[in-house]
């Protein structure tokens, strides 16, 4: 059995769909800190900052967390990255820690950033670490939210996690450089990696949550095809993989079944039906496990 720390904030309602679609949903009460999820597998529960979880996976406090990788480089955590979920506050994807000026600046790049300029960031050991490459002094101000809004009037540049930067222009500020990219990852501590049932469990589970991510990009494509037409279907269906192919009991038609990525079904399905299939469904996947 295995003890799980979940991030709380932003991440937590995207982690939170991806456990139920998994199958692990997380039962709790407004406001309860340690819920539960039906599984054998899982005991210990808690819902914590993202910010804490690394430090306290790689003390041990937990077996397996789930945060951003910018806090594990943060914090400077020695803790196994397990998997990589890239889905972020909104959805899908990975988000970049980005350095901004305000528009006004006659700076395109971060090397021409002024010594001893005022940095505010939610990051202060990557932030000082990357000037410090850079071998450009600055002043670092810690910030507790709302970074963006700091600069002009306050701080000099900004240190700032944004998924389209959107947030930033609308501020008046611009990206003239780039730290990392990040992504939602799962961790577990080491120790417990090595522990063979813990590690059983611990990658059972990431594998049911994997599946669900890897489900999110695919349907299922069955259809009827008459003997005559089956070349041609087969020809409009993707070539990654054969499909399935069976033959209907006592006329001349075949059932067709397979996977294909949701981006191009639109566009697959009017080629099929050209090609002579018939009744064809789209079928949504809740997992799928390579």
């Amino acid at each position: 059995m295995i003890s799980l720390a979940l991030p709380k904030g932003s991440l937590e309602a995207q982690t939170l769909q991806l456990f139920r679609e998994a199958d692990l949903e997380v039962r709790r009460t407004d406001r309860d800190y340690s819920p539960r999820i039906s599984d054998a597998r899982i005991g210990k529960i808690k819902i914590l900052r993202p910010q804490e979880i690394p430090k306290y996976v790689e003390m041990g406090y937990f077996d397996v967390g789930i945060s951003g990788l910018d806090w594990v480089k943060e914090t400077g955590a020695r803790v196994r990255e397990v998997a990589n979920l890239s889905y972020s506050k909104t959805g899908e994807g990975n988000v970049k820690i980005v350095i901004a000026v305000h528009q006004s600046e006659d700076i395109s790049r971060v090397d021409q950033i002024r010594p001893n300029s005022r940095v505010t960031t939610e990051y202060p050991e990557m932030t000082r670490e990357f000037f410090g490459s850079l071998g450009i002094p600055v002043q670092l101000f810690h910030s507790y939210g709302a970074s963006e809004a700091k600069v002009p009037d306050l701080m000099d540049v900004v240190v700032d996690l944004t998924e389209t930067g959107t947030t930033l222009r609308k501020n008046g500020l611009k990206i003239i450089g780039q730290i990392m990219e990040s992504y939602t990852v799962v961790i577990a501590n080491r120790e417990s990696f090595e522990d063979p049932g813990k590690r059983k469990a611990i990658e059972e589970i990431v594998t049911l949550l994997l599946g669900v991510i890897e489900a999110r990009h695919q349907v299922l494509l069955t259809m009827n095809v008459p003997g005559g037409s089956i070349e041609q279907v087969i020809a409009a269906l993707p070539a990654l993989k054969k499909p399935t192919v069976s033959r209907l009991h006592g006329i001349d038609y075949y059932s067709i079944q397979t996977v294909v990525h949701k981006g191009e079904v639109n566009t697959i399905i009017p080629n099929l039906k050209a090609a002579g299939a018939e009744d064809i469904l789209e079928i949504p996947i809740t997992k799928i496990v390579r």
